[in-house]
Order: structure tokens, then C-alpha cells, then sequence
């Protein structure tokens, strides 16, 4: 990874030794805080459990996640396109994805893939490659959107179920360790009254930021509490996005 010393915290902080997101809206939108905070944990818990070696962060970013790993890790290689719209300073190599990746066979024990699968027109070909450079024992930690807006068009191209994504895993010959849905109907409401307002008829001119940063709180409250069956039992069938990890056997 480039330029350490320069980096600054995007999507994700670090508050209490946990990660979560931020709240500076020049870094993530006000209405995106909800799902950030639900994929937050799910990395803050698997880097914790299996981040290890040598890691390499694909359409890596500005590295939100570099608090997170980068203690638990002996090396950091950061990749992402060469024509992406995020910052290019702590970049280690400008890869186009979709082909055969510059590094050898067995060379990373730990792989990150963080809100790009769907941008991938090609994603078969990428399963492979990230099963050709693990080491044998190495993992990749990967999330995805479901039912969630589009977004970095014109390279939106997938929304995967648990099924595809288990199928594009074992035809890779990974190992699934866990596939579990991010949010349920719950979440997913509050995701959709915090970014497209204005469409509900009569009331949605009421939903200004304030408002629905207090939805987003009341929602992670609820499903925290008295809403937590609600939102594990409609998971299955209106899942904000997924959260998996795979290992190389």
C-alpha cells in the first residue's frame, strides 16, 4: 500500500475499537449511513476472525477498510481500475478486473472484495482468478448489494441471490464458510425512504436530512431490539445485500 502516512478514514471509522460509518457526509452520504453501519460490522467481525498474511484489496478505493486489517496483516496490495472515480494515492497496481490478474499463482492469504462484485461484467472470470492467487488456507471476504439503488453507472451490471453467489463460489472450488443476508425488510424500507423521499405521495416533501438520519437511528435501534425476528425472519427474501467468505481449500 502507498502512501500510509497520507491516508484519512472514508466510508468507515474506527469509534470504540469497533468499525462503523463515518458521519462526515463529504465522505458517505446521510442517506447511505444505515447499510454502511450493517456491512461495517459484518467486516469489523470477519477481518477479526480471518484476515491474515498477506492481503490484497481489489477495487480497493480509497482503503476504508485499511483501519480494520491493517494490524492484523503482514502486507497490504492495493488494486483498483485504472479508470475508477475514487482516489488513486495509496494505489500498488492499476488492474482492469475483468482479466487475468498480474500476480502469481498462491501469492495472498487474504482477499478483499468490498461492494465490487456487481461492477464486474465478467464475474466468473474473477472467482478464478481470486482461487488462482490465494495461497492454499487463504480467504476471500466479499460483500454485495441486493435490493439497493444503482449506483457508479454506467458500471453497475448485477444483483446476485445467496444462490448465485454460492454457485459462482463452489464452481470456483472455494469453500463457503458463511453467506448470511445483510438487513431485512426492515432495513431496507429505512434504506429506501432515506435515499428516494420525495416518491412517497402526500409526505415525502417531509422526509429532509434530519429526518431520516432519525428513521436510519430508529431503524438500527429497532432491529437491535424489538424488531430483530422481524428482520431475521424477512432476510431471506428482502435482503439489503449479502456478506460471504470463501476459503481456498
Amino acid at each position: 500500500m502507498q502512501n500510509t502516512e497520507n491516508w484519512s478514514p472514508g466510508k468507515y471509522v474506527t469509534r470504540n475499537g469497533r468499525l462503523r460509518a463515518t458521519r462526515d457526509s463529504s465522505q458517505l452520504k446521510t442517506a447511505s449511513r444505515l447499510v454502511t453501519d450493517l456491512v461495517a460490522a459484518r467486516y469489523d467481525q470477519a477481518i477479526r476472525s480471518y484476515a491474515k498474511g498477506d492481503l490484497i484489496d481489489l477495487g480497493c478505493g480509497n482503503v476504508p477498510l485499511y483501519p480494520a486489517y491493517k494490524d492484523r496483516v503482514s502486507s497490504i496490495t492495493c488494486v483498483d481500475w485504472p479508470a475508477t472515480k475514487h482516489k488513486l494515492d495509496h494505489l500498488d497496481h492499476e488492474v482492469d478486473l475483468t482479466q487475468r490478474l498480474p500476480f502469481l499463482d498462491n501469492s495472498f492469504d487474504t482477499i478483499i472484495l468490498s461492494d465490487v462484485l456487481e461492477h464486474i461484467p465478467k464475474p466468473g472470470q474473477l472467482w478464478s482468478e481470486m482461487y488462482r492467487i490465494l495461497a492454499p488456507g487463504g480467504v476471500a471476504i466479499i460483500n454485495t448489494p441486493f435490493l439497493y439503488w444503482v449506483h457508479e453507472v454506467p458500471h453497475d451490471y448485477y444483483r446476485y441471490t445467496e444462490y448465485a453467489l454460492e454457485r459462482f463460489a463452489e464452481e470456483a472450488n472455494f469453500s463457503v464458510i458463511s453467506l448470511e443476508p445483510i438487513g431485512g425488510l426492515p432495513e431496507v424500507l429505512a434504506d429506501f425512504i432515506a435515499k428516494k423521499p420525495r416518491v412517497i405521495p402526500i409526505i415525502g416533501h417531509l422526509f429532509r436530512k434530519p429526518t431520516t438520519i432519525l428513521i436510519q437511528k430508529m431503524t438500527w435501534v429497532f432491529v437491535h431490539s424489538l424488531g430483530k425476528s422481524m428482520s431475521r425472519k424477512t432476510s431471506k427474501k428482502f435482503p439489503l445485500g449479502y456478506f460471504m467468505v470463501v476459503e481456498k481449500q
